[in-house]
């Protein structure tokens, strides 16, 4: 079997994955920079290549660029340190088989080398082609609500890589996700990332329209179709030509309209309201709800048919709760964005603020975060925001089994006894993902205090827990942990 390539300026990246794809029985070759890749190349072709994004000279993605342009079959994988979703959509609309975010769990790693390996070419008769005939979008994603610029998180880097597959594409997608989770900057990223990034956006929340309005909303009017059409009006559909509509709470549209919407959907064509003449257009639609639509299938409340013509790609955005090890990163976004838009200096979350307002469940998601960062710009007195700054619905979520030393040293409770009553009260208040959110508190509280006897070496933790360093340095980045404890430069896979 060919070798497997491995391009990255940083050692330790080149020998772990070394050991690890010797371990699985492929034999590798490495190289410190792409210059030596494009030489190499000339005399013979790898099984695949894995290079790193930012290296000295050549980049990663220049190197893809010649690789694709001179080998189309040849599979590349691009890691990289700086997760961010225009490196993601640039690196799948450049042809990368895949995109690994380190640090990378290693076995994960492998598995997925291993596919690019044994999947057919593209010149072979596979679907799965990422390589797009559009040229390299350079378009910004709107970033002002700080949702999508980088992250870390594994459910978000999953969102950048389904906005990268799906750039080159016209095809409906319906995003769905709980209020306040950045849906319409994800439709925005679609369209900007893509093909008719050129085109209008035009975005609707058909929720906020009234409902004998909706109709000339969407399809506009002649004039004189009813009372106070005193000219003719192009409806949304028509504004969106060539580009996007969004259409934001779908699952709330009067089921009447439904019906007009799906003739839009299958043929491009509608009549404007009074209207005899039909109208034609070309929009991609991207529709988003915070409903369950097979839910209002079932009770009649949503059109089977329509469901099924938006549901061709879906593409679920996490809750903020699934995602805390971005919240840090966010809260210094929107302080900064706070402190600009009032004209006062930035202000700076302690540590052990930070550490209370990650493990706050925030109901209302990022846009919640975002409101608590205005109050604390205006309303806490110093430059440090301490924990007797922050709203009071966070401080009052902080419970004793978010912080197990208040517990009071009398309490004759086991712990499995102090459990059943938080999982009962959070139960008896109908609190989401119960599970999700205990587990999740369950394994900082153990991380914790493994870090704190083993003086926050890592690698002797995870010894003590019975899991290996790659877990548990990607436990501590998904719970946003990672900041604090020491770790050698030779034990690290960053």
């Amino acid at each position: 079997m060919k070798p497997v390539w491995i391009v990255d300026d940083d050692q330790a990246i080149r020998w772990v994955l070394e050991k690890a794809l010797s371990r699985a029985g492929m034999s590798t070759r490495s190289f410190v920079g792409a210059s030596d890749v494009s030489i190499a190349l000339e005399s013979e072709l790898p099984a695949a290549l894995i290079s790193d994004i930012r290296m000295p000279g050549t980049d990663g993605f220049t190197l893809l660029k010649h690789v694709k342009d001179k080998y189309p079959t040849l599979p590349v994988i691009i890691m990289t340190a700086y997760s961010d979703l225009d490196s993601t959509v640039t690196a799948f609309q450049g042809g990368a088989f895949d995109y690994l975010a380190k640090p990378f769990d290693i076995n994960e790693a492998v598995a997925l080398i291993q596919r690019a390996v044994r999947e057919p070419s593209p010149s072979e008769g596979a679907s799965h082609t990422l390589v797009s005939e559009a040229p390299l979008s350079k378009a910004t994603t709107p970033t002002d609500k700080g949702m999508l610029t980088q992250s870390s998180s594994v459910a978000m880097q999953e969102v950048f890589r389904a906005i990268g597959r799906l750039a080159h594409s016209n095809v409906t997608v319906l995003i769905t996700g709980e209020s306040g989770t950045g849906k319409e900057l994800v439709a925005r990223a679609l369209h900007s990332h893509g093909v008719r990034s050129k085109g209008p956006f035009v975005a609707l929340n058909t929720a906020a329209i009234p409902r004998d309005l909706l109709e000339a909303e969407l399809f506009g009017h002649e004039r004189g179709a009813f009372t106070g059409a005193n000219a003719l009006r192009r409806g949304r559909f028509e504004e969106a030509s060539g580009g996007t509509l969004f259409l934001d709470e779908i699952g709330d549209m009067p089921f009447e309209l439904q019906t007009r919407l799906l003739r839009v959907l299958s043929d491009g064509t509608f009549y404007r309201v009074g209207g005899a003449q039909p109208v034609s257009v070309d929009v991609r639609i991207v529709a988003a709800t915070h409903q369950p639509l097979e839910e209002r299938v079932r009770e009649g409340k949503f059109r089977e048919d329509l469901f099924h013509r938006l549901n061709v790609i879906r593409l679920r955005l996490p809750a903020l709760r699934e995602r805390r090890e971005d919240i840090p990163e966010l809260a210094r976004h929107f302080l900064s964005l706070c402190a600009r838009g009032v004209g006062v200096p930035v202000k700076r979350i302690s540590d052990q603020a930070m550490q209370i307002l990650v493990q706050f469940d925030f109901p209302g998601n990022v846009r919640q975060l975002e409101n608590f960062c205005h109050w604390l710009t205006v309303m806490a007195p110093g430059h440090i925001v301490e924990v007797s700054d922050l709203p009071a619905e966070v401080r009052a979520a902080d419970l004793p089994l978010n912080n197990p030393q208040q517990i009071a040293p009398a309490s004759h409770q086991t712990w499995q006894q102090l459990l059943a009553l938080e999982a009962t009260s959070r139960l008896s208040r109908s609190d989401p993902e119960v599970w999700a959110a205990l587990t999740k508190q369950f394994e900082r509280t153990i991380l914790h205090s493994s870090l704190e006897v083993c003086r926050g070496r890592r690698v002797e933790a995870a010894a003590r827990l019975g899991m290996g360093r790659n877990t548990i340095t990607r436990k501590l980045r998904e719970l946003g942990m990672d900041s604090g404890y020491v770790e050698s430069s030779s034990e690290s896979v960053n």
